[in-house]
């Protein structure tokens, strides 16, 4: 597992800069929302998501996250369409928070452009830095909130 500054980034998976994370098996792409986006949000309490068999675009977004604090958004990381919903999200939205690599995955694409769209993703070592300007950024937030 990849720990990047106290935020558990595994380096097999992929992610978008908009906090989405990809766990790409073949052409099926699970899709969920990464560490920092589960920590910054805080509990999250309500998600609206897409219908299956909707087609979605890499960068769309195609979803709203709502926790105590603001509403996000659920970004699609690949093109394609969506075969399948994490129907136990309805029934408890805290798995995003407690297990956001697992049990609080959201949705699953069966991809159309993987090979190509893969390349606008990071994984592995260009993680890190984007972490690190993600934190150097909420914390310029914060203090301008105050």
């Amino acid at each position: 597992m990849g720990d990047i500054k106290g935020y558990n980034m595994p380096d097999e998976l992929y992610y978008h800069k908009d906090h989405s994370w990809a766990r790409v098996e073949g052409t099926k792409v699970t899709v969920g929302m990464n560490d920092f986006f589960q920590k910054e949000a805080g509990d999250v309490v309500f998600i609206d998501l897409p219908e299956t068999e909707e087609e979605v675009s890499q960068g769309e977004v195609c979803g709203k996250i709502q926790s105590r604090k603001w509403i996000g958004k659920l970004v699609a990381p690949l093109s394609g369409e969506i075969t399948e919903i994490n129907e136990d999200l309805e029934e408890d939205t805290s798995l995003i928070n407690s297990d956001p690599y697992g049990k609080g995955w959201i949705l699953i694409i069966e991809a159309s452009s993987l090979e190509e769209e893969l390349k606008n993703l990071m994984k592995g070592q260009a993680v890190a830095p984007f972490i690190e300007e993600e934190i150097k950024r909420a914390e310029e937030e914060k203090a301008k909130a105050k």
